[in-house]
């Protein structure tokens, strides 16, 4: 049996990360999967989308960006899922994956911002998603120091 993680805060913290990568889960899958089938994306509040997801930064090979995106948020997601269950080596786990996850974010906003002067709907979703993620770690950092 795996060693528990003391207190419900983490438990609540750990909860809140996973369900958070659902969200990103799911956006990242539905990018993915409308990348691969070739259809045009239409976005909610901005028409930029599709110059977004079809700018040179979209993709890395043949592989779209939000594919790494899917396995970075189920990654999470099993590893939140894992760590809310007392795995210590999850936790360690996720503690290295989202900040990457946030390199990778502040990348692509700035790439939004300043090489392509558009933005996604969809992408900001799941900038808000890994922001939230890291605030999330940031309070379990705080937590377990304490």
């Amino acid at each position: 049996m795996p060693p528990l993680v003391a207190g419900r805060i983490p438990l609540f913290l750990y909860t809140a990360a996973a369900l958070l990568s659902s969200i990103g889960l799911a956006d990242a899958i539905y990018l993915t999967v409308e990348h691969l089938t070739g259809h045009s994306l239409q976005c909610v509040t901005a028409a930029d989308c599709s110059k977004v997801l079809s700018s040179f930064y979209a993709n890395v090979g043949p592989v779209p960006i939000a594919a790494f995106g899917a396995l970075a948020y189920f990654a999470t997601f099993s590893l939140a899922t894992l760590a809310a269950f007392g795995y210590r080596l999850a936790a360690i786990f996720l503690k290295l994956i989202i900040p990457a996850m946030l390199g990778t974010t502040l990348w692509l906003l700035f790439v939004q911002a300043f090489v392509l002067h558009a933005f996604c709907t969809y992408c900001l979703l799941s900038a808000a998603v890994t922001l939230l993620l890291t605030g999330l770690l940031a309070a379990l950092l705080v937590r377990t120091d304490a």
